[in-house]
């Protein structure tokens, strides 16, 4: 069968739940293409959960507060918001649509196939780039852990990237290199390769080790709490752009990526047991948990410290804390728990690249390296090594600064094909619709303001955020035409009279 161009772009795979579609391809595909149902909502939770806290408190502070000053509050309340919105349309999509992928997936069986391939090379740089950045941040708390610890810190030439943003734009210095991120990206790929059994649990085990750490440092930060840091409220016109609400939804836009855990917990959704109801559950609850902690270590940590202080600051939670009580020993712990939160961070994030990934390859839309699985332990080994190879070597050369707001770029995108994936779902299915979570307010209201929020924080976004992305779109449309196109399986089962696109 014969489709024209047009026609080619906007077919979408089938919908079922779990119904012929998957059964058919579980049938006929071979042993080494499968991945294995062994995550169960706790850990789901958790890989949600592991994915957001460790970036957008650990060190997005950094780069947010200069931007918003003591209301960076409001920037977090504003990405909140905007995730809890995008996350109720997560819910109803992931019940109807459990397949790995997350947006990709939700995109093929909606809004069609270049569409979604679009979607697809925004969730690589998003993921891509935040395991890089997260990995970036873990090297500030290891090496704030061994100055407390033994009075050693990581030699200046290992722990900085050779390519850098300076006063005077891109500067590079030559025989740098930031180590730690390399060898935290090594052990991330050494893990995953084991199985996403082991890594799912020892992910639920570290979180467990993070939100204790947080509270640990809330507990000990409002013991320095000074009501005067949040006056003025409102950062006044600085080198970091425009003041007022301004600078508050720049900041918005720069930490919105740390809420990709909503992203990560959908992307399992081919690992999951019974993923029509943990799916929804995990999302939902791993967004209450991040938002709550979110507000109190934010508040905690500008009561503790001048806003002013936040700028350039290196391991800026343990250092409040060792200014704060005047001793080592907190800074200490806190800067271990943070070594082993980015480490969780950066896990999930790496796990859910390599499942977007193999969802791409089984449709034919990538080569078949990506969707080979290790027949024991069901990992895809070779498209994990792939993965870290390209996230160990940005980490180790770029420096963090050009990362933040290409993520969130990828992130806001990927958020706004899932709202508007909800109405179109819904008119496709009809009546057909069963039971089981559905967004509140019929189809179009949570959807659409979950769309508009998005583009508000985008607005914020630098100039240059918009160049490299509009760079990087063109390679994605080049790679469709010029493979994608031609490889798809629905082309081929088009092409052979086995099936009818929708």
């Amino acid at each position: 069968m014969n489709l024209t161009l047009g026609q080619k772009l906007i077919r979408t795979k089938p919908t079922d739940r779990g119904g012929a579609e998957h059964a058919h391809e579980h049938a006929h595909a071979p042993a080494a293409s499968l991945l294995g149902r062994s995550i169960g909502l706790f850990p789901l939770t958790m890989i949600g959960v592991g994915a957001t806290i460790g970036t957008g408190i650990f060190f997005t502070m950094v780069e947010a507060v200069p931007k918003a000053g003591p209301s960076v509050i409001l920037s977090f309340m504003l990405a909140a918001i905007t995730a809890g919105l995008t996350a109720l349309c997560y819910a109803e999509l992931s019940f109807r649509i459990p397949a790995a992928g997350s947006s990709y997936s939700f995109a093929y069986a909606t809004v069609g196939e270049f569409a979604a391939f679009i979607m697809a090379f925004c969730l690589l740089l998003e993921y891509g780039l935040a395991a890089s950045a997260t990995a970036i941040g873990w090297s500030d708390y290891l090496n704030n852990f061994l100055s407390n610890a033994i009075g050693w810190k990581i030699p200046a030439m290992l722990r900085s990237p050779m390519i850098v943003s300076g006063a005077h734009g891109v500067e590079f210095h030559a025989g740098h290199i930031n180590l730690p991120p390399l060898l935290l990206v090594l052990l991330c790929g050494a893990l995953l390769i084991r199985g996403t059994r082991e890594s799912a649990t020892t992910n639920a085990v570290m979180v467990v080790i993070k939100l204790a750490i947080l509270v640990f440092f809330v507990a000990i930060a409002l013991w320095g709490f000074d009501i005067n840091n949040f006056h003025p409220f409102f950062n006044g016109a600085t080198s970091h752009g425009p003041g007022g609400m301004a600078g508050v939804t720049a900041a918005a836009g720069t930490v919105f990526f740390s809420f990709i855990g909503l992203d990560t917990v959908a992307t399992a959704g081919e690992e999951v047991r019974d993923p029509t109801r943990n799916v929804p559950k995990a999302i939902l609850s791993a967004l209450v948990i991040v938002t709550v902690f979110y507000m109190l270590v934010a508040v905690a940590a500008i009561g503790a410290q001048p806003a002013g202080m936040f700028e350039g600051q290196e391991a800026g939670l343990s250092v409040i804390l060792q200014n704060v009580t005047g001793a080592a020993w907190p800074a200490l712990v806190l800067s271990a728990g943070a070594v082993i939160s980015v480490f969780s961070v950066t896990l999930v994030t790496i796990y859910g690249q390599t499942r977007i990934l193999y969802a791409i390859s089984r449709d034919g839309l990538i080569p078949k390296t990506f969707q080979k699985v290790h027949p024991r332990t069901l990992a895809p080994v070779g498209n994990t090594i792939i993965v870290c190879i390209i996230v160990g070597l940005v980490a180790g050369l770029v420096d963090s600064t050009f990362l933040w707001d290409m993520v969130s770029m990828g992130t806001l995108t990927a958020f706004m094909v899932v709202s508007i994936a909800v109405p179109v779902l819904r008119k496709k299915e009809g009546a057909s619709v069963d039971k089981g979570f559905r967004v509140p307010f019929g189809p179009y209201l949570v959807p659409g303001l979950s769309i508009a929020a998005c583009l508000y924080l985008m607005h914020g976004l630098s100039m240059t955020t918009y160049r490299v992305f509009a760079i990087w779109m063109t390679v994605a449309v080049l790679t469709y035409f010029i493979y994608g196109i031609r490889n798809s399986r629905l082309n081929k089962a088009a092409a052979g009279g086995l099936t009818r696109p929708r």
